[in-house]
């Protein structure tokens, strides 16, 4: 039988038995490498988030231009690129009165076409629209916009 003679750290003879053993605690090297590899897939999975919603948009829109028609109306005029110019999409275009409110807002059908397309649009604002901008696009067009029937009420 062997004796488990260890000193403390100023060269004092510990009692045999009563601080455990020496030996490593089995397992040791298999956690490491198990809490590495859940860091490596925590890492990837906010590496592919980062991409899905910071990579470059589907379908996007810029204005081009913009003019009062009268007090109560404004043409907007806006290219749109998207990556799938086959498939229609919808854009929402809204009126921005002076003091920086929504006056009118208006979803806009985008035919399939190009990869890129410059549309214009009206839209009717409760006040006197200052200016007008895309508020954003979809592939996901709704039925009665894509049908040519009007919106049921």
């Amino acid at each position: 039988m062997t004796v488990d003679t260890r000193a403390d750290a100023t060269g004092r003879e510990l009692p045999a038995g009563r601080y455990g053993s020496a030996r490593p605690r089995p397992g040791g090297r298999v956690r490491r490498w198990v809490i590495a590899g859940v860091g490596v897939l925590f890492g990837c999975g906010i590496a592919y988030l980062g991409y899905v919603n910071l990579g470059s948009p589907p379908i996007d829109a810029e204005r081009t231009g913009y003019s009062p028609l009268d007090a109560t109306s404004i043409k907007i005029t806006f290219d749109v690129t998207r990556d799938s110019p086959g498939k229609p999409a919808e854009c929402v275009v809204r009126a921005v009165m002076r003091d920086g409110t929504e006056g009118g807002r208006r979803e806009v059908f985008i035919p399939p076409g190009g990869s890129s397309t410059r549309i214009s649009a009206v839209i009717r604002s409760s006040g006197e629209p200052v200016t007008a901008d895309v508020f954003g696009c979809t592939y996901q067009v709704p039925p009665y916009l894509s049908t040519g029937a009007p919106p049921t009420e």
